[in-house]
């Protein structure tokens, strides 16, 4: 394999090989250009720290920050400079993109527990049976569930009458928030939910869908993302440059796809 090289300076194969564990990938291959891109991409900054004169001993912005971090930081805030989001962009991108820009949806639930090991295939099966019997009380008799989440649950909220409390999208575990997220408020569930904890028998009781948020609340999120966004493309286009102008050998780079600009 071709040494890779940035104006003649070789990218050590060794440091490549440390890199690629900071760049998770389907197969070796990609994780090594990645780490290799990302040592490119490095050195070309260093590089050009280095020819406009800048000096690694200013204060670190933060204890872990290496001396070549530093030089790095220092060189784009000098060379990237990118347009502030005035009011007006960030409001239209709200208009454009409400959806991104909506309160959490929230429920509340209620459930009863029969806990069993995800291994014991016995104990599921007798988990399994007793979710159901006790699924076919509360729905012939709804009022019931409150009582047997008391004298049946293994969750700590069986003392509660099985309540949950509020819940927001993510909260609960997978399974058990696909059913609940199906059902109408107050129905209860018509088949036990298996997880890796047991089986469930699940009841909601309200959910209220997520509100746009207002521009005064999103307009600040708004505002850090499209200056985030701004910074990336111009720190691609910086990187562009650079190795537009130098001699690499051993690799193709896209100042795009640097991990440094994510």
């Amino acid at each position: 394999m071709e040494p890779i090289r940035v104006n003649h300076e070789e990218i050590n194969p060794a440091a490549i090989a440390a890199e690629m564990q900071y760049h998770p990938a389907a197969n070796r291959e990609q994780a090594w250009q990645a780490a290799a891109t990302a040592l490119v991409v490095r050195q070309l900054l260093l590089q050009e720290a280095a020819r406009l004169g800048l000096s690694s001993e200013e204060e670190a912005a933060e204890p872990s920050e290496g001396a070549e971090e530093a030089l790095i930081r220092q060189l784009l805030a000098r060379e990237i400079v990118t347009p502030e989001p005035d009011q007006e962009t960030c409001r239209r991108y709200w208009q454009a993109n409400q959806a991104k820009f909506r309160s959490p949806d929230v429920y509340e639930a209620a459930h009863i527990l029969f806990a069993a090991p995800a291994e014991d295939k016995q104990v599921r099966a007798t988990a399994r049976q007793a979710a159901t019997e006790t699924l076919q009380q509360v729905l012939a008799q709804p009022e019931r569930f409150a009582g047997l989440a008391r004298e049946r649950s293994a969750c700590p909220s069986g003392a509660n009458s099985g309540l949950l409390g509020q819940q927001s999208r993510g909260d609960l575990v997978p399974e058990i928030e696909t059913f609940i997220l199906a059902l109408q408020e107050g129905q209860i569930c018509p088949v036990p939910v298996e997880t890796r904890y047991g089986f469930h028998v699940l009841r909601l009781d309200r959910f209220r869908r997520g509100e746009v948020l207002p521009f005064e609340t999103a307009g600040p999120m708004i505002e850090r993302q499209l200056r985030s966004q701004s910074w990336q493309r111009a720190v691609s286009q910086y990187i562009r440059i650079l190795a537009g102008r130098s001699d690499i050998s051993g690799i193709s780079i896209d100042g795009a796809s640097s991990p440094l600009v994510q």
